[in-house]
């Protein structure tokens, strides 16, 4: 079993930035693909961003390239989230999650562990 806990959220001005955590406890002796999801309110969970086990490879959802990055210290089991120029439609639960493959991604049904989420909130 993974735990994984999300800390950084909460609430920024627009245009304003915010660094996210999500550190895995438990079985952490291998390593796992993470990736970043948000939900808003009264709408389905998205991917944002993830990186693959060795951090060689990342991802991002479009309208979020340039502005999330993502990053990971296997020595810490964390994986972080820099958002800058934030939106008042970034605001949302954001969770991290682990998988044990290295493909697909982007897709939240292939990863296993889930963390509680953290909630973000910009105002504009």
């Amino acid at each position: 079993q993974v735990q994984l806990v999300e800390s950084g959220g909460g609430l920024v001005q627009a245009g304003g930035s915010l660094r996210l955590s999500c550190t895995a406890s438990g079985r952490t002796s291998i390593s796992y693909a993470m990736g970043w999801f948000r939900q808003a309110p009264g709408k389905e969970r998205e991917f944002v961003a993830a990186i693959t086990r060795t951090g060689t490879s990342t991802y991002y959802t479009d309208s979020m390239k340039g502005r999330f990055t993502i990053s990971r210290d296997n020595a810490k089991n964390t994986v972080y989230l820099q958002m800058n120029t934030l939106k008042a439609e970034d605001t949302a639960v954001y969770y991290c999650a682990a998988t044990f493959g290295n493909y697909e991604l982007t897709e939240k049904q292939v990863y296993t562990y889930w963390g509680q989420g953290t909630q973000i909130t910009v105002s504009s």
